[in-house]
Parts: structure tokens; sequence; C-alpha cells
């Protein structure tokens, strides 16, 4: 574990505090806990993202076929 020091403004560092005592922990675990959850979720977020983006592209109509108008997209009685 590296030990990092931080500086909190008093409100932010009473709530760290109380969340921490909550939880029966220490701030330092608390603060560690939230930062490693935020790292985990965006590299999950990141690799959504790659795994979306190499997908090879899917062909929302033949090459025959002509897309709908904006006129027939929106008269639809759900609409009106």
């Amino acid at each position: 574990m590296k030990n990092v020091t931080i500086t909190l403004d008093e409100e932010t560092a009473r709530w760290a505090r109380i969340e921490a005592a909550r939880r029966g922990t220490s701030v330092s675990r608390l603060v560690g806990e939230m930062l490693r959850e935020r790292r985990e979720l965006e590299e999950r977020f990141e690799t959504a993202g790659r795994r979306f983006l190499g997908r090879a592209p899917v062909r929302m109509k033949r090459a025959e076929d002509s897309y709908p108008t904006r006129e027939s997209l929106y008269d639809r009685d759900v609409l009106r």
C-alpha cells in the first residue's frame, strides 16, 4: 500500500469521518476504496466502449432500399 496525503475542506473531511465511522473503517481506507471503485468503473466503461467500437458495422437497410422520409417517421397517431 502507498500512502498519499490529500487536502480536504472542513465539510468534506467531516463527511468522510462520519462515513468511515458508519462503515466501520478508517478515512484512509474509505478514500482508497472509493478510488479503487472509481478506477474499476472507468476501466469497465473503457472496455465496453472498445468492445462496442470494435464490432463490425451492421447495415440498417439493404442497398436497394431507401430510408423512410421524415414525414413518414413523424406521421404517427402517438405523436398527435
